[in-house]
């Protein structure tokens, strides 16, 4: 770990995708990182799956109304390898910036299957992280797959200190968190989508996002004492119309659904910077990380304020993957060996 911690600028886009439209969100991605760049950060952070949508619409109808809708969001999603990928990776390259970006990532194995997942791109436009949602949330697992443990992983930068991320829900699951605290992690990255309704307009407990996220990223802040950006999607007019105008019945439900926002926390837990709420724009927050040192002092829960003869916690990180080949022939690729 560098003797020296820095001080770094965050940019979190609260902002929407061009709904459904890879091409265009990408480009919408690629101009918010050079402003953000222009405004000296040296992190810019994307929402939950930004490219190119959440799929809200899971929450407003039946399975059996949105086969069109999934069948349109895994055309739309995007491989780790592809050239949108590329085209972020060269984006953050010329502007030397750091971007963490929310995406539906297709597997190479099936046409069907998509991840919500999140990428960390260094100032040289290499990935540093690349990490799939371990579980997705509620009516979500209509859509995305289970990921895996691989992405678990704190990346440690000259430019940034140690930085690590989850998505969403994750930022919930105490074992996940606790995974990255123990990794040293000094600066925490928390996406979220731009509301998350769980109930009809009238009823009473309807999901706030301002209040989970806030009490989430908290608590992961004090407990691990390092820094926290919350970045949360926006649902703008384009999206609402979009989705009102398949089914207009969801329209009570999307404007009386609590929409998200995007803000920072310190090491202890305060809320510090901008923040950008029910809105489109970015907020913007000078951290040092020296700050993360002193509360140590007090409740350190990956040093001394911890009892590993007690606890113990083992991580998986193997990628899953569908099916494992092994043979002692070479495979013709037709489907047999020859003899």
């Amino acid at each position: 770990m560098p003797c020296h911690l820095p001080q770094v600028r965050v940019a979190a886009c609260n902002v929407a995708p061009i709904y459904l439209d890879t091409a265009k969100t990408v480009q919408k991605a690629v101009s918010l990182i050079a402003e953000a760049a222009g405004n000296r950060a040296d992190l810019v952070v994307f929402p939950e799956t930004f490219i190119p949508a959440y799929p809200i619409w899971s929450a407003l109808a039946s399975p059996i109304d949105n086969h069109d809708l999934f069948c349109k969001l895994a055309e739309e999603s995007i491989f780790i390898d592809g050239p949108e990928m590329a085209i972020l990776r060269e984006a953050c390259r010329k502007n030397k910036i750091f971007a963490h970006v929310g995406i539906n990532e297709r597997s190479r194995a099936s046409l069907g299957c998509i991840w919500n997942a999140s990428v960390l791109i260094g100032d040289t436009g290499d990935i540093l992280i690349h990490h799939r949602k371990l579980v997705p949330t509620y009516y979500e697992k209509l859509t995305w797959a289970p990921g895996d443990g691989a992405g678990l992983v704190v990346c440690e930068t000259e430019r940034l200190g140690r930085i690590g991320g989850l998505i969403c829900g994750e930022n919930g699951n105490s074992l996940a968190r606790f995974s990255l605290m123990a990794q040293g992690e000094q600066l925490h990255i928390s996406q979220w989508p731009p509301l998350f309704p769980t109930r009809r307009p009238g009823e009473s407990g309807n999901f706030d996002l301002i209040a989970a996220t806030r009490i989430r990223v908290q608590a992961h802040c004090f407990e691990g004492k390092c820094f926290g950006i919350v970045c949360s999607g926006f649902m703008d007019a384009a999206m609402r119309d979009f989705l009102v105008e398949r089914d207009p019945s969801c329209a009570t439900i999307l404007d009386n659904s609590p929409l998200a926002g995007s803000f920072f926390i310190d090491p202890t837990g305060l809320q510090i910077g901008d923040e950008v709420i029910a809105k489109e724009g970015i907020a913007y927050c000078d951290m040092d990380l020296r700050k993360c040192i002193e509360p140590k002092q007090f409740h350190d829960f990956v040093g001394g304020y911890q009892r590993f003869d007690v606890f113990k916690i083992e991580v998986n990180r193997d990628r899953v993957e569908p099916v494992t080949f092994t043979s002692r022939k070479p495979t013709t690729g037709r489907g047999f060996q020859e003899l």
